[in-house]
């Protein structure tokens, strides 16, 4: 795992890896990748999620729970507050019939 100084891993099994994810303002993680995912927040946050020339920055609320499709990035905090959440990452392979099509950086609300 990278940044395991950020990370924490809540529990794992065969199907899901559940993690938990904190940092201050300002800080950031090196590139990483998630398996498609279910982001719950836990905190009010404001980061800037960038994977080569691509940059999007992300303003969620506490409390929210947004899907991560499968991506490979790197994230900074802009905010004041904390980044605080939860990656509920799935271990199973999409199914054959949902051709993966190009994911959107960052979490959406689908």
């Amino acid at each position: 795992m990278t940044n395991p100084d950020l990370y924490r891993v809540v529990l794992e099994n065969d199907r899901v890896r559940v993690l938990e994810y904190l940092d201050a303002p300002g800080g950031r993680t090196s590139p990483h990748r998630h398996p498609d995912s279910v982001m719950v927040t836990l905190s009010a946050f404001r980061r800037r999620i960038s994977t080569g020339d691509t940059a999007v920055e992300v303003d969620l609320p506490s409390g929210v729970a947004r899907w991560l499709p499968a991506q490979e990035h790197a994230g900074r905090n802009i905010g004041e507050t904390a980044t605080h959440s939860i990656f509920v990452e799935l271990k199973e392979a999409r199914p054959a019939s949902t051709a993966p099509s190009p994911a959107p950086l960052g979490p959406s609300p689908a």
